[in-house]
Protein backbone atom coordinates (compact mmCIF):
# COMPACT_ATOMS: atom_id res chain seq x y z
CA UNK A 1 0.00 0.00 0.00
CA UNK A 2 2.83 2.40 0.88
CA UNK A 3 4.45 1.61 -2.44
CA UNK A 4 1.20 2.45 -4.23
CA UNK A 5 0.85 5.76 -2.38
CA UNK A 6 4.44 6.64 -3.20
CA UNK A 7 3.88 5.78 -6.85
CA UNK A 8 0.72 7.89 -6.95
CA UNK A 9 2.57 10.80 -5.31
CA UNK A 10 5.37 10.62 -7.85
CA UNK A 11 2.83 10.45 -10.68
CA UNK A 12 0.99 13.49 -9.31
CA UNK A 13 4.28 15.39 -9.03
CA UNK A 14 5.18 14.49 -12.61
CA UNK A 15 1.79 15.68 -13.84
CA UNK A 16 2.12 18.90 -11.87
CA UNK A 17 5.61 19.52 -13.26
CA UNK A 18 4.45 18.78 -16.81
CA UNK A 19 1.50 21.14 -16.37
CA UNK A 20 3.79 23.90 -15.09
CA UNK A 21 6.13 23.42 -18.03
CA UNK A 22 3.24 23.61 -20.49
CA UNK A 23 1.94 26.76 -18.82
CA UNK A 24 5.40 28.35 -18.92
CA UNK A 25 5.78 27.37 -22.58
CA UNK A 26 2.41 28.86 -23.44
CA UNK A 27 3.29 32.09 -21.63
CA UNK A 28 6.63 32.24 -23.45
CA UNK A 29 4.86 31.84 -26.81
CA UNK A 30 2.79 34.91 -25.98
CA UNK A 31 5.87 37.05 -25.34
CA UNK A 32 6.68 38.77 -28.65
CA UNK A 33 10.29 39.91 -28.74
CA UNK A 34 10.71 42.96 -30.98
CA UNK A 35 14.23 43.96 -32.04
CA UNK A 36 14.82 47.68 -32.49
CA UNK A 37 17.69 50.12 -32.60
CA UNK A 38 17.36 53.75 -31.47
CA UNK A 39 14.72 56.26 -30.38
CA UNK A 40 12.07 57.02 -31.46
CA UNK A 41 11.83 53.43 -32.72
CA UNK A 42 12.56 51.91 -29.31
CA UNK A 43 10.14 54.36 -27.68
CA UNK A 44 7.40 53.25 -30.05
CA UNK A 45 8.07 49.58 -29.24
CA UNK A 46 7.69 50.33 -25.53
CA UNK A 47 4.49 52.29 -26.15
CA UNK A 48 3.07 49.44 -28.26
CA UNK A 49 3.93 47.07 -25.38
CA UNK A 50 1.53 49.02 -23.17
CA UNK A 51 -1.28 48.63 -25.67
CA UNK A 52 -1.06 45.07 -26.94
CA UNK A 53 -4.08 42.86 -26.27
CA UNK A 54 -3.89 39.90 -23.90
CA UNK A 55 -2.63 37.24 -23.80
CA UNK A 56 0.27 38.81 -25.66
CA UNK A 57 3.07 40.99 -24.35
CA UNK A 58 6.01 42.72 -26.05
CA UNK A 59 9.63 42.52 -24.98
CA UNK A 60 12.00 45.11 -26.44
CA UNK A 61 15.31 43.75 -27.73
CA UNK A 62 17.70 46.66 -28.25
CA UNK A 63 20.49 46.14 -30.79
CA UNK A 64 23.51 48.28 -31.56
CA UNK A 65 23.65 48.30 -35.38
CA UNK A 66 21.62 47.91 -38.57
CA UNK A 67 22.38 44.21 -39.01
CA UNK A 68 21.44 42.54 -35.73
CA UNK A 69 17.70 43.15 -35.83
CA UNK A 70 17.25 41.33 -39.15
CA UNK A 71 19.49 38.47 -38.10
CA UNK A 72 17.51 38.13 -34.85
CA UNK A 73 14.20 37.77 -36.68
CA UNK A 74 15.63 35.51 -39.38
CA UNK A 75 17.03 33.15 -36.72
CA UNK A 76 13.87 33.30 -34.57
CA UNK A 77 15.67 35.07 -31.74
CA UNK A 78 13.06 37.81 -32.08
CA UNK A 79 9.51 37.61 -33.39
CA UNK A 80 9.63 40.98 -35.17
CA UNK A 81 11.80 43.99 -35.85
CA UNK A 82 11.01 47.67 -35.97
CA UNK A 83 13.99 49.57 -37.33
CA UNK A 84 14.00 49.76 -41.13
CA UNK A 85 12.16 50.51 -44.34
CA UNK A 86 10.98 47.90 -46.84
CA UNK A 87 13.78 48.40 -49.42
CA UNK A 88 16.44 47.83 -46.73
CA UNK A 89 14.63 44.64 -45.63
CA UNK A 90 14.41 43.46 -49.25
CA UNK A 91 18.17 43.94 -49.62
CA UNK A 92 18.74 41.75 -46.54
CA UNK A 93 16.43 39.07 -47.96
CA UNK A 94 18.37 39.00 -51.21
CA UNK A 95 21.78 38.89 -49.55
CA UNK A 96 20.87 36.27 -46.93
CA UNK A 97 18.21 34.31 -48.84
CA UNK A 98 15.86 35.28 -46.01
CA UNK A 99 12.06 35.39 -45.78
CA UNK A 100 11.30 38.61 -43.93
CA UNK A 101 8.05 40.45 -44.70
CA UNK A 102 7.14 44.11 -44.13
CA UNK A 103 3.66 44.02 -42.58
CA UNK A 104 2.85 47.55 -41.42
CA UNK A 105 4.43 50.95 -42.17
CA UNK A 106 4.43 53.12 -39.04
CA UNK A 107 6.16 56.41 -39.82
CA UNK A 108 8.22 58.24 -42.41
CA UNK A 109 11.40 59.72 -41.01
CA UNK A 110 11.99 63.27 -42.25
CA UNK A 111 15.37 62.80 -43.90
CA UNK A 112 17.42 65.31 -45.79
CA UNK A 113 20.79 66.92 -46.29
CA UNK A 114 22.67 68.93 -43.68
CA UNK A 115 25.60 71.24 -44.16
CA UNK A 116 28.16 72.70 -41.73
CA UNK A 117 29.16 75.14 -44.47
CA UNK A 118 26.21 76.32 -46.55
CA UNK A 119 23.19 78.35 -45.46
CA UNK A 120 21.09 77.76 -48.59
CA UNK A 121 20.98 75.51 -51.62
CA UNK A 122 22.17 78.43 -53.76
CA UNK A 123 25.43 78.51 -51.77
CA UNK A 124 26.49 75.01 -52.89
CA UNK A 125 29.79 75.37 -54.72
CA UNK A 126 31.12 73.53 -57.74
CA UNK A 127 32.88 70.33 -56.70
CA UNK A 128 31.31 70.17 -53.22
CA UNK A 129 31.75 66.89 -51.37
CA UNK A 130 28.51 64.99 -50.67
CA UNK A 131 28.36 62.21 -48.08
CA UNK A 132 25.71 59.61 -48.87
CA UNK A 133 24.94 56.23 -47.23
CA UNK A 134 26.96 53.25 -48.38
CA UNK A 135 24.05 50.79 -48.37
CA UNK A 136 22.21 50.66 -51.72
CA UNK A 137 18.73 51.50 -50.45
CA UNK A 138 19.64 54.62 -48.51
CA UNK A 139 22.08 55.63 -51.26
CA UNK A 140 19.14 55.57 -53.66
CA UNK A 141 17.02 57.60 -51.26
CA UNK A 142 19.74 60.24 -50.97
CA UNK A 143 20.16 60.48 -54.74
CA UNK A 144 16.42 60.83 -55.27
CA UNK A 145 16.37 63.78 -52.86
CA UNK A 146 19.22 65.46 -54.74
CA UNK A 147 17.28 64.91 -57.95
CA UNK A 148 14.17 66.45 -56.37
CA UNK A 149 16.22 69.57 -55.68
CA UNK A 150 17.54 69.71 -59.24
CA UNK A 151 21.14 69.18 -58.18
CA UNK A 152 21.48 66.03 -60.31
CA UNK A 153 19.49 64.22 -62.97
CA UNK A 154 19.09 60.44 -62.83
CA UNK A 155 18.62 57.89 -65.58
CA UNK A 156 15.08 56.54 -65.63
CA UNK A 157 14.99 52.90 -64.47
CA UNK A 158 12.80 50.51 -62.49
CA UNK A 159 15.53 49.57 -60.03
CA UNK A 160 16.81 51.83 -57.25
CA UNK A 161 19.32 54.36 -58.62
CA UNK A 162 23.03 54.37 -57.85
CA UNK A 163 25.75 56.96 -58.38
CA UNK A 164 26.43 55.30 -61.75
CA UNK A 165 22.91 56.34 -62.82
CA UNK A 166 23.65 60.06 -62.54
CA UNK A 167 23.05 61.52 -66.00
CA UNK A 168 23.68 65.18 -65.25
CA UNK A 169 25.73 66.69 -62.42
CA UNK A 170 25.96 70.41 -63.22
CA UNK A 171 27.76 71.33 -59.98
CA UNK A 172 30.22 68.44 -60.35
CA UNK A 173 29.30 67.13 -56.89
CA UNK A 174 31.84 64.68 -55.46
CA UNK A 175 30.20 61.69 -53.79
CA UNK A 176 31.61 59.84 -50.79
CA UNK A 177 29.97 56.64 -49.51
CA UNK A 178 29.76 56.52 -45.72
CA UNK A 179 28.22 53.95 -43.39
CA UNK A 180 24.83 55.16 -42.21
CA UNK A 181 25.96 55.27 -38.58
CA UNK A 182 29.00 57.40 -39.46
CA UNK A 183 27.26 60.15 -41.42
CA UNK A 184 27.00 62.39 -38.37
CA UNK A 185 30.77 62.11 -38.03
CA UNK A 186 31.12 63.20 -41.65
CA UNK A 187 29.15 66.33 -40.81
CA UNK A 188 31.41 67.01 -37.82
CA UNK A 189 34.44 66.52 -40.10
CA UNK A 190 33.21 69.36 -42.29
CA UNK A 191 31.87 67.50 -45.33
CA UNK A 192 29.86 70.13 -47.22
CA UNK A 193 26.65 68.12 -47.76
CA UNK A 194 25.62 65.16 -45.61
CA UNK A 195 22.52 62.97 -45.87
CA UNK A 196 21.08 61.97 -42.50
CA UNK A 197 18.16 60.75 -40.41
CA UNK A 198 16.74 62.71 -37.45
CA UNK A 199 17.65 59.82 -35.13
CA UNK A 200 21.36 60.09 -35.92
CA UNK A 201 21.75 63.84 -36.43
CA UNK A 202 20.07 64.42 -33.05
CA UNK A 203 23.28 63.16 -31.42
CA UNK A 204 24.85 66.54 -32.20
CA UNK A 205 21.72 68.49 -31.26
CA UNK A 206 20.49 69.08 -34.80
CA UNK A 207 16.91 68.58 -36.01
CA UNK A 208 15.25 68.55 -39.46
CA UNK A 209 14.73 72.30 -39.02
CA UNK A 210 18.52 72.63 -39.36
CA UNK A 211 18.62 70.75 -42.67
CA UNK A 212 19.59 72.55 -45.86
CA UNK A 213 16.75 70.71 -47.62
CA UNK A 214 14.46 67.78 -46.87
CA UNK A 215 12.91 64.89 -48.75
CA UNK A 216 9.62 65.52 -50.48
CA UNK A 217 8.15 62.03 -50.07
CA UNK A 218 4.65 61.33 -51.26
CA UNK A 219 4.36 57.63 -50.40
CA UNK A 220 5.49 55.10 -47.79
CA UNK A 221 8.32 53.50 -49.77
CA UNK A 222 10.86 54.39 -47.09
CA UNK A 223 8.54 54.28 -44.07
CA UNK A 224 9.93 52.61 -40.93
CA UNK A 225 7.95 49.40 -40.82
CA UNK A 226 7.12 46.40 -38.68
CA UNK A 227 8.77 43.21 -39.99
CA UNK A 228 8.19 39.50 -39.29
CA UNK A 229 9.07 36.22 -40.96
CA UNK A 230 6.82 35.16 -43.85
CA UNK A 231 5.49 32.15 -41.94
CA UNK A 232 4.17 34.45 -39.20
CA UNK A 233 2.41 37.05 -41.37
CA UNK A 234 -1.11 35.70 -40.78
CA UNK A 235 -0.67 34.64 -37.15
CA UNK A 236 -2.93 35.94 -34.39
CA UNK A 237 0.21 37.19 -32.66
CA UNK A 238 1.09 39.28 -35.70
CA UNK A 239 -2.41 40.75 -35.81
CA UNK A 240 -2.12 41.71 -32.14
CA UNK A 241 1.29 43.25 -32.83
CA UNK A 242 -0.03 45.33 -35.75
CA UNK A 243 -2.98 46.50 -33.66
CA UNK A 244 -0.64 47.61 -30.87
CA UNK A 245 1.68 49.50 -33.23
CA UNK A 246 -1.24 51.26 -34.92
CA UNK A 247 -3.10 52.05 -31.69
CA UNK A 248 -4.43 55.56 -30.95
CA UNK A 249 -1.72 55.93 -28.29
CA UNK A 250 1.07 55.29 -30.79
CA UNK A 251 -0.58 57.58 -33.34
CA UNK A 252 -0.85 60.38 -30.78
CA UNK A 253 2.87 60.01 -29.99
CA UNK A 254 3.71 60.14 -33.71
CA UNK A 255 1.60 63.25 -34.12
CA UNK A 256 3.59 64.99 -31.38
CA UNK A 257 6.85 64.12 -33.14
CA UNK A 258 5.32 65.25 -36.42
CA UNK A 259 4.56 68.66 -34.89
CA UNK A 260 8.27 68.93 -34.08
CA UNK A 261 9.09 68.10 -37.72
CA UNK A 262 10.81 64.78 -37.02
CA UNK A 263 8.51 62.42 -38.91
CA UNK A 264 5.13 61.80 -40.51
CA UNK A 265 2.74 58.97 -39.51
CA UNK A 266 2.50 56.33 -42.23
CA UNK A 267 -0.93 55.03 -41.28
CA UNK A 268 -4.35 56.43 -40.49
CA UNK A 269 -6.47 55.51 -37.50
CA UNK A 270 -9.63 53.52 -38.14
CA UNK A 271 -12.72 55.74 -38.12
CA UNK A 272 -14.14 54.17 -34.94
CA UNK A 273 -10.84 54.80 -33.13
CA UNK A 274 -10.83 58.40 -34.28
CA UNK A 275 -14.41 58.81 -33.09
CA UNK A 276 -13.55 57.21 -29.75
CA UNK A 277 -10.92 59.87 -29.12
Amino acid sequence: MKKLVKTLSISALALSTASSLLTAQAEEEHVLRVASHLPPMTDIVELAAKNIAEPYSIELVEVSDNIQYNEAVFHDEAYASFAQHQPFMAMFNEERDADLEAIQPIYNAVVGFYSPVYQSIEDIEDGAEVAIPSDPTNEARALLILAQQGLITLEEKDALPTVDDIKENPKNLQFTSVDLLNLTGAYEDGVELVFNYPTYIAKIDLTPEDALFLEDEEDNTFAITLVVRKENVDNEATKALKDAFTSPEVYEYLEKLAEAGHLRPAFELESDETTAE
